[in-house]
């Protein structure tokens, strides 16, 4: 199975740390060596790396490792294939455009059925049937509002739309469109939210520690979402089978 990784918060925030060790299970620490991917919404931008290689030794997610780009929304991915083959086409995170923003999408589990794909505008590139859910649920989320509807709308659309898809089979998954990011737990995903008073974490996957208080001021306030804990050293929180949650500011509400 894939793993997933996730971040939203307040203010605009790296997620180095994090990666360091999220990267490693791509390969490392973990058999996850199928491809990988990060999504960082910028403004109305977003900006997108994706490998087929793993991540543990790829040059790309070197140089996100050590590049601090600032963003309230993140999403990653590393990949373990089960569906599809191994190519950059099969590699999330995916990206579309509705509603004039774009969306990024990556998840983790095995749909054994699929639903039918009635719509013309969102089709797959790939051949995962990550990518066709993905699609599935933009198209039957553009049918259902011709324009962006009301945030609590569609978080209420989402609501009912994700428990039809997860009928097919296990859904994992991450959701933005870079204002919210919203969680589906099927089997593992766990969440933290670091918010003052900060203290220091510690990597599972490498003996790295960071001291969030020298980089933070008390506003601050980020939640952090993976498929298994990054560190052995905070509270992190285990999201029930069925769970979904919608982050927004930092801050977690269930659905």
């Amino acid at each position: 199975m894939c793993q997933l990784m996730g971040m939203n918060c307040n203010v605009p925030t790296d997620i180095c740390f994090s990666f360091d060790g999220f990267r490693r299970r791509g390969g490392e620490t973990d058999h996850h060596a199928d491809g990988w991917g990060i999504g960082f919404f910028e403004g109305r931008g977003c900006r997108l790396f994706i490998d087929w290689q793993a991540s543990s030794c790829s040059p790309i997610a070197e140089l996100v490792r050590s590049y601090p780009i600032q963003s309230t929304n993140v999403i990653a991915h590393i990949r373990k294939a089960t569906v599809g083959r191994v190519s950059l086409s099969n590699t999330h995170p995916f990206l579309r455009e509705l509603w004039g923003h774009y969306w990024l999408f990556a998840h983790n589990g095995d749909l054994k059925t699929l639903p039918e794909l009635d719509g013309s505008r969102f089709k797959p590139v790939g051949d995962t049937d990550s990518e066709y859910a993905f699609c599935w649920l933009l198209e039957r989320l553009a049918q259902r509002f011709p324009t962006e509807p009301a945030q609590a709308e569609l978080h209420a659309a989402l609501a009912e739309l994700v428990p039809e898809l997860a009928s097919h089979g296990s859904l994992n998954f991450l959701l933005s469109n870079g204002t919210w990011l919203a969680a589906h737990c099927a089997t593992n995903l766990h969440y933290i939210v670091r918010q003052a008073p900060f203290g220091q974490a510690h990597l599972i996957d490498k003996d790295v520690s960071v001291d969030f208080n020298a980089l933070t001021t008390p506003k601050d306030r980020v939640a952090l979402i993976a498929t298994q804990p990054l560190t052995d050293n905070e509270q992190w929180t285990r999201m029930e089978a069925g769970e979904l949650v919608i982050f927004a500011d930092g801050v977690p509400r269930r659905l």
